[in-house]
């Protein structure tokens, strides 16, 4: 059993660490950004280095105390909020905002796990570099929780997860002891990957403190398209098609439903759409071309022999960085404006991606039978990830339909499991889909993640609650 945070616990803390450690504890570290957790309470502290992480983490194994690891917030299935149980220590990364190193000729560099991600695309970005993990909230998530959680984004298609962009690790475990893995190689045989084993963990097996990243050469030339198909099916022949034509050079490859657009419209952010009559279904394409290769032109030969195919039809190509700036802007503020509206129910999926059709037909026919909803399916088709968030009907609000939000989870979640899907592709499992890991995931996979969990976090402090359940 834990305990919560004793008097004793917090002088112990004080007269290890500097005063500059603690920090107020306002509502903005108890509460994530769908407004689905609500933490109660806990000691904020907030180290600046990977020793004092050690010493926070070794008071809180002596005191049977839970931690909670926080980065930036920016989470949406409850990783880091405690809603209950004993009153745990919050340990912020958020000092811990060092670029220890960087290595272009190595394409390596190396920072802290406070380093906001669009810190790090910048200081790639100085070393003529590109570091590629890109998502909505990069301005404010942090590279270790963008580790933990093996964020995704809008780039997996060419660069791959969070996982795939990391050579090394440090990190405290949950006796206190300190992982130097900040390697820089490629190659290492020795045994377990201990990297791999705490990207994705969610703080469930120890904290990451700084990690080593891959970077990447920047592309000759950049461009976007946003071409309109008539449906998920034509969507995955451009795909196809892209792929053929394209190759590597495929950097984005996100599909986008009117709904989306109906949604800015009604609520906002607003942003300038390029069609007059918003289409049913669109894509945007993104590429990051080789020297002697013109993005736009590259894009036009793409459209012309989509076109042929009977795969598109209609589409713009940005003719400027402005004008793909502005066609990111649409599919960026879609998140936005999904959480203006307030959704009955949002899922994060992914689907073998021939499969994507099929699973978007299966979906909305087993929902009808519940209600009436409007749908927002949007993402990354590329990669197999959607987005498929269910909203309320016009006039009503997300609250009406509080009691059929499991329900609607359950349908969903139930045709991503018969179509061999996962019910979390990118955003991780925290505490919102602990009960749907358990039902949904391998009894053989559950049971050896708890044989790890109770060999490396035998009391079981760290993020209790998250991920894996005893």
């Amino acid at each position: 059993m834990l305990n919560s945070v004793t008097d004793a616990l917090r002088a112990e803390l004080t007269s290890k660490l500097p005063a500059a450690a603690f920090r107020e504890l306002t509502d903005a570290y108890l509460r994530e950004p769908r407004g689905r957790y609500q933490g109660s309470g806990g000691l904020l502290v907030a180290p600046d280095c990977t020793e004092d992480v050690a010493t926070v983490v070794r008071a809180c194994a002596d005191a049977r105390v839970g931690i909670v690891p926080y980065g930036g917030g920016t989470g949406l299935v409850g990783g880091q909020i405690a809603e209950s149980g004993p009153v745990p220590v919050i340990l912020s990364l958020e000092r811990m905002t060092r670029i220890r190193a960087t290595y272009p000729a190595e394409n390596v560099l190396v920072a802290e796990a406070g380093v906001i991600l669009s810190n790090v695309q910048d200081a790639a970005e100085a070393e003529g570099r590109v570091f590629p993990l890109s998502l909505a909230s990069e301005g404010s998530a942090r590279i270790g929780g963008n580790l933990s959680t093996n964020a995704g984004g809008v780039n997996v298609l060419r660069y791959g997860n969070a996982r795939d962009l990391c050579l090394g690790v440090e990190a405290v475990l949950p006796d206190g002891s300190v992982l130097h893995g900040l390697s820089r190689l490629k190659k290492d045989n020795t045994g377990y990957d201990m990297r791999h084993l705490l990207i994705g963990a969610e703080g469930s097996l120890g904290i990451i403190t700084a990690a080593s990243l891959k970077l990447f050469p920047k592309p000759a030339g950049e461009g976007a398209a946003l071409m309109v198909v008539e449906g998920p099916e034509a969507a995955l022949g451009l795909l196809a098609l892209a792929g053929d034509l394209l190759g590597h050079q495929v950097s984005a490859f996100e599909l986008i439903n009117h709904m989306g657009l109906d949604f800015l419209a009604e609520v906002g952010p607003e942003v300038r759409a390029p069609f007059a009559d918003t289409p049913e279904w669109m894509v945007l394409i993104d590429v990051g071309c080789v020297a002697g290769v013109e993005p736009s032109q590259a894009l036009e030969t793409l459209f012309e022999a989509a076109a042929e195919r009977g795969l598109v039809t209609d589409g713009v190509i940005a003719q400027s960085g402005a004008q793909r700036d502005a066609f990111w802007a649409i599919r960026e503020s879609i998140p936005e404006a999904n959480k203006r509206i307030g959704s009955v129910s949002s899922h994060d999926i992914s689907v073998p991606v021939g499969r994507i059709p099929e699973f978007i037909t299966r979906a909305g026919a087993a929902l009808a039978t519940l209600d009436d909803f409007r749908i927002n399916c949007f993402g990354h088709v590329g990669d197999g990830n959607l987005h498929y968030n269910v909203f309320p009907v016009r006039g009503k609000s997300r609250d009406d339909y509080d009691h059929q939000r499991h329900a609607v989870k359950r349908i969903v979640h139930d045709v991503v499991a018969q179509m061999e899907g996962s019910i979390s592709a990118e955003h991780g499992v925290g505490r919102l889909k602990v009960a749907d890991l358990n039902r949904y995931g391998d009894p053989t996979k559950l049971a050896a993640m708890r044989a790890i969990k109770a060999a490396l976090d035998p009391l079981g402090i760290m993020n209790p609650g998250a991920v894996v359940t005893a």
